[in-house]
């Protein structure tokens, strides 16, 4: 253990890749989060889309998962869930929620913030649909975050619910669907050498975004 923790102590990295400035960023915060995106993805960034979804509950508990971006446009950000999840219920009570995404071989952070919303019927209708039939069969089975006796109880679960539904007939459960965090908050992180790195925030105010650059 002392040596594991000597090793993390002295752990350094020198951020070398890149630079980021005020007159460089695109004015609006979502097109230059779809240019950081479309750099990662040409990049092949593993798991571009993993985000990092922070929610509290009512008593100022935070918790944190990696979920997955599924949309995006003009600041809204979508994810799909289970709605009696522990995230779920803590979004439901209390919407106020951050995304953090992390892309180490650029050397690039991205946080948002803001408050999330349920989405519509068609729109949780129309990812549901597309999804594939063993992930489809998985939303059906997981009570997520509840508690399991075994993984057989799982799986005995999975194999009852492919007997009741074909890829053709199988519609999204009522407790499964999506969430959109509507951005009012962005920053841009860059990795810099020294530790000296480059901050760019984005804040809504009065339906305008100032631009802002913060201390590393």
């Amino acid at each position: 253990m002392d040596d594991l923790q000597k090793h993390i102590s002295k752990l350094r990295e020198d951020f070398t890749k890149g630079i980021l400035n005020e007159a460089d960023v695109n004015k609006d915060p979502a097109l230059q989060f779809e240019l950081w995106l479309q750099q990662a993805v040409e990049s092949k960034i593993n798991e571009v889309q993993a985000v990092h979804l922070s929610s509290v509950s009512l008593d100022g508990k935070p918790s944190s998962r990696i979920v997955y971006l599924r949309e995006f446009q003009n600041n809204n950000y979508s994810f799909y869930t289970n709605y009696n999840s522990k995230k779920a219920q803590q979004l439901l009570k209390n919407p106020n929620a951050a995304f953090t995404f992390f892309w180490p071989d650029l050397e690039r952070q991205i946080r948002m913030e803001g408050a999330v919303v349920k989405a519509s019927t068609m729109q949780s209708d129309a990812y549901f649909n597309q999804r594939p039939y063993e992930s489809k069969i998985g939303a059906w089975a997981s009570e997520q975050s509840h508690l399991l006796r075994s993984r057989k109880e799982l799986e005995e679960k999975v194999e009852e619910l492919k007997k009741q539904y074909t890829p053709a007939t199988i519609k999204r459960p009522e407790f499964w669907g999506g969430f959109i965090l509507k951005a009012n908050y962005y920053e841009f992180w860059q990795g810099r050498k020294s530790r000296l790195h480059d901050r760019i925030c984005y804040e809504l105010k009065n339906n305008s975004w100032n631009i802002s650059r913060l201390a590393p």
